[in-house]
């Protein structure tokens, strides 16, 4: 969209910040794309980092995207402070300024840095205001912005106890709003042969994040020759940089396999899958809860408070996942606990109904709802 169209931008229904990473970006798309079918004829605009994730994927989806100045600030003092005082207000006065222009009817918070100066002015204005939270533990960004909001929607019972100084109310436990073409596929069983696949064998599916993740591929690997017994089949999502080489040693062993850097398809892959290896992020857990699959968790050890550790730990209260330390994780335990689970089919499908209960596949709709009621029927 040209500057000058930009500029002649009257009024927006909805506004909707989220950015940084798939984490904030993703849930944010599938609440817009939910308020889209409920109500296709608002106007939703979305507000982030013109350098971030959000930049390019809004647009991608439809959306109208609007950039501001934003920085975090760093973890330690450095000269990068220098650059966030300045951005930070700037962005500030910017959302201020665009809030005024176009008077949404709400404002919606997915969480990163981005947020802040957003959702801020916005409640400055009178504007209601809304926070998703992925995570069992909630990023520093919400959890400042919480004292303002009007609704909070968490996706872990666990992430209640973080907002202590909200002050509207309960806070609403509606899951993560996931992708719909998973939401379709939620229950559902697909053939294998679509991945190239052979029926009646069980499927595990390995998926380290979108850029991979090197030591899951590399117990994997090691895993495989404890397993080669075993009458399993593989499908990893190996990122990038490990493509070539895993590629090589899938083709030393007997297992049919489906290897790339990246799936597009993820919700045809959860169809075909019978046992998920992956990290433990909030929309991670929440898609393979929505299929109903079970899960050996291998939480990231560098997220921030360590929230995929805890929301791994909820999924294994639950009995719907095993949980092993990315510190101890090693190809013998990994390729021990997959013979367990797998000579144990009655356990198999207790985590399979425990992740089914947990699953909450209509979030998206749940929370594009409570936006709209936010909004109080005013939207033009």
């Amino acid at each position: 969209m040209s500057s000058s169209r930009k500029q002649s931008r009257t009024y927006a229904d909805i506004v909707i910040a989220g950015g940084g990473t798939g984490g904030h970006v993703y849930p944010a798309i599938a609440i817009a794309n939910a308020l889209r079918r409920l109500a296709p004829e608002l106007e939703i605009v979305f507000m982030g980092n013109p350098g971030k994730l959000e930049a390019r994927v809004a647009p991608q989806h439809g959306f109208e995207f609007e950039a501001i100045a934003s920085a975090g600030f760093p973890r330690k003092m450095s000269w990068r402070w220098l650059t966030v005082l300045r951005k930070v207000p700037l962005g500030f006065f910017q959302s201020l300024s665009r809030l005024r222009r176009w008077n949404p009817q709400a404002v919606v918070g997915t969480g990163g840095y981005v947020c802040g100066p957003i959702l801020f002015a916005a409640a400055l204005l009178g504007i209601p205001t809304l926070i998703q939270e992925q995570n069992a533990v909630p990023g520093l960004t919400n959890k400042i912005l919480s004292r303002w909001a009007d609704e909070i929607h968490i996706a872990f019972e666990a992430a209640r106890p973080y907002f202590p100084y909200f002050k509207h109310g309960d806070i609403h436990h509606t899951g993560n709003p996931i992708r719909a073409a998973v939401t379709q596929i939620a229950g559902k069983r697909l053939p294998a042969s679509l991945l190239g696949l052979e029926e009646g064998r069980f499927t595990i599916t390995v998926m380290g994040g979108s850029q991979g993740s090197s030591s899951i591929n590399q117990a994997v690997l090691k895993a495989l020759t404890w397993l080669t017994e075993e009458p399993i089949q593989w499908i990893h999502q190996t990122g990038k940089t490990d493509e070539s080489g895993l590629k090589e040693v899938y083709q030393e062993f007997p297992f049919p396999h489906c290897v790339q850097a990246y799936f597009e398809n993820m919700h045809e892959v959860y169809a075909v899958t019978d046992l998920m290896i992956c990290r433990s992020g909030g929309m991670t857990t929440s898609e393979i809860t929505a299929c109903g699959l079970p899960a050996i968790l291998i939480p990231y050890p560098h997220a921030t408070g360590d929230h995929q550790r805890l929301n791994a730990e909820a999924l294994v209260e639950a009995n719907a996942a095993r949980l092993i330390l990315d510190s101890e994780l090693d190809g013998k335990l990994l390729s021990d606990t997959i013979k367990e689970l797998l000579h144990s089919p009655e356990t198999l499908r207790k985590m399979a109904e425990a992740s089914e209960r947990l699953g909450r596949p209509y979030a998206a709709e749940s929370i594009a709802q409570a936006v709209l009621n936010l909004a109080g029927g005013r939207i033009r």
